[in-house]
């Protein structure tokens, strides 16, 4: 609801000034009741210091909903509040409210009368952090439930300070964690409106979370909200807040004192998320951590698993807020036998934690175990059996750790071709092999397990049909979904070559002459598919990875669709740059074939967004 300039000029009354005809307030009084007609109270949640809480029925929606009721002046404060410290107060309420993202509380409207303003919110069926504290063993998270907090609240924050909001009141009571162990941040905006209505000072935070500069009532920024992120999850790991006081002046005594070291208190602690804490609970603001998503990052990394703690925060959540907690306890996990589809992480995705790993394991291992298979036949010394368990075997490797396929299928291809009677020949092919694939493996394959895959997929591709045409579209369909853009235009480029020379390798008996190579890679159509699919792997990459910004920003998911639709007109045009100029109209054999494989690869990557969903970084999947 928009604020009306007749209420941006009310004179807020205060509870000792009652005054008869007291200017627009009655106005704005009359709109807010309006407004509140339509919810019905069914209970007060929580009350405090500053605001109740009523969980009410929307009647005209018939849904529920939370509203807070807060006062705008307190009765401690002496005097009403000027009418441009209310406006200003207001307005900066009613603006950072309005926030929209998955792990802030959304807000439906919000509205004021001459005594309390009135923030109407989407009702959160579960707890807030504070009251799940309360209620565990410890008084404390494992480290994926801590995990999955952190995630939620760096997520929230970053969106904020994007838009240039602070939250300054970042405590446990506005954790709030719902049924399904979903995480988000309540009352955006409402550390101003606290100050200026007189409760507490120091703009509005709660004693025990703000830094020194939000204490003192200095200036503040990004920097605050870290520190108290950090002492919320500090509280959350270790069982007790860090700078817990009864008065200003006492919380910033024991900031400048230093916290207890997290590790002390739970010695299992991971290191790096240690030295996250400390850094973000530093007293200076230009020694503390910069930014929310850096602080994030560092917290995380070694913590524990997200989705595994989401899974459990809505196990406790369900025994917390159950009536009958021996029914549920004695009926282990039914939140454990339910799963939720997360589009995010799509249909397997959201049911097994580890399935993109296993899709790349399972890409790796096929894919060497073919390789093997064909090179182990040009030595033509392997019998079938030995020749079967030798490509299972080494598949298997693959299987175990993907990054190592890519490097055992380079090895078996120098070994053949070194095998061969003539070595001096293949000398010069097996150097320039060997310095491409070390080159590759050491930037992309051995910290990339999907770029590995990737390149043994497209090589066993290649190898197989003998047409860069016809396996470079599916390797980059799965380059594109699972690799970084580097990683998957190198992949599927660097694996169509090899596959090109495991091919030319295997039909010579192992032996492959530099000669030999040359005459072998002299083909426009082959160079014209290789170099064609390797930068539509990566552009596909590129809009893949900004449609997963813009999910996260909800901007829909339109991108992905353009993604999945690119392979289509790349593989139509892509035989046109091959074909000669002096032959006007291309086969219809050819036209037919370079469709067909563009709609699979099309098809390729909507089943990979349908199973392992949006989700996309910059630094692989």
């Amino acid at each position: 609801m928009p604020l009306f300039p007749s209420q941006m000029r009310t004179r807020v009354i205060g509870p000792t000034d009652r005054t008869p005809g007291a200017g627009r307030a009655a106005d704005t009084g009359a709109t807010a009741a309006a407004l509140l007609k339509r919810y019905r109270p069914l209970e007060t949640n929580t009350s405090g210091a500053f605001g109740v809480v009523e969980i009410c029925l929307d009647a005209r929606l018939q849904r529920r909903v939370a509203i807070k009721r807060i006062p705008l002046v307190s009765p401690d404060a002496d005097g009403v509040m000027p009418v441009d410290t209310t406006a200003a107060a207001l307005a900066e309420a009613r603006t950072a409210s309005m926030l929209a993202h998955p792990n802030i509380v959304s807000v439906i409207d919000f509205t004021y009368d001459a005594s309390y303003a009135y923030l109407v919110m989407e009702y959160v069926d579960g707890m807030n952090l504070a009251e799940f504290l309360a209620g565990v063993e410890g008084h404390s998270l494992t480290f994926d439930e801590a995990a999955t907090i952190a995630d939620a609240l760096v997520q929230a924050l970053a969106f904020a300070h994007e838009n240039g909001v602070l939250h300054l009141d970042i405590k446990p009571a506005n954790v709030l964690i719902d049924r399904n162990g979903h995480v988000k941040l309540a009352d955006f905006g409402m550390a101003t409106l606290t100050s200026a209505a007189g409760f507490g000072g120091a703009r509005g935070g709660t004693i025990g979370y703000m830094p020194p500069e939000q204490l003192r009532g200095d200036l503040v920024d990004e920097r605050t909200d870290v520190f108290a992120l950090a002492s919320v999850m500090y509280e959350a790991l270790c069982g007790a807040a860090p700078f817990r006081a009864g008065t200003p002046a006492d919380s910033e005594a024991r900031i400048e004192q230093g916290v207890l070291y997290p590790s002390d208190l739970l010695p299992s602690i991971p290191a790096q998320t240690e030295s996250a804490l400390l850094a973000a609970l530093a007293a200076d603001p230009d020694a503390r951590t910069g930014s929310v998503i850096e602080f994030g990052e560092r917290f995380c990394a070694q913590l524990g698993n997200p989705r595994e703690g989401r899974r459990s925060l809505a196990r406790i959540i369900a025994r917390l807020t159950s009536d009958e907690r021996d029914d549920v306890e004695e009926e282990p996990s039914r939140a454990a036998r339910t799963w939720e589809l997360d589009p995010a992480e799509g249909y397997l995705g959201s049911r097994f934690e580890r399935s993109r790993r296993t899709l790349a394991s399972g890409v790796a291992a096929a894919s060497v175990a073919a390789c093997c298979w064909m090179l182990l036949g040009a030595t033509g010394l392997v019998e079938a059996p030995a020749r079967i368990a030798a490509s299972v075997a080494i598949g298997g490797a693959a299987l175990a750790a993907p990054q190592l396929g890519s490097a055992l299928v380079f090895t078996g291809f120098l070994v053949t071709i070194l095998g061969s009677t003539a070595l001096i020949p293949v000398l010069p092919v097996a150097m320039l092999s060997c310095a491409i694939g070390c080159a590759w493996w050491l930037v992309w394959g051995r910290a990339d397990a999907n770029a590995s895959a990737c390149l043994t997929l497209a090589c066993a591709l290649s190898a197989a049909t003998g047409d860069a045409a016809l396996a470079a579209p599916a390797a980059a369909a799965l380059a594109a979904c699972t690799a970084t853009r580097t990683g998957a235009a190198t992949s599927v480029g660097v694996g169509v070559l090899l596959g090109r020379l495991v091919r030319a390798a295997v039909a010579a008996s192992g032996a492959l002459p530099l000669d030999a190579t040359l005459a072998t890679l002299a083909d426009l159509p082959f160079w014209v598919a290789l170099l064609g699919w390797s930068l539509v792997a990566a552009g596909m990459c590129a809009l893949m990875e900004l449609g997963w910004e813009r999910y996260l920003d909800a901007k829909g998911n339109g991108l992905y669709v353009v993604a999945a639709l690119a392979p289509i007109p790349a593989s139509l045009a892509l035989p046109c740059l091959a074909h000669p100029m002096e032959i006007t109209a291309l086969p219809p054999q050819l036209i037919a074939t370079a469709a067909g494989m563009g709609i699979a690869s099309s098809i390729i990557v909507s089943i990979y967004v349908y199973l392992f969903g949006y989700r996309k970084s910059s630094t692989g999947v």
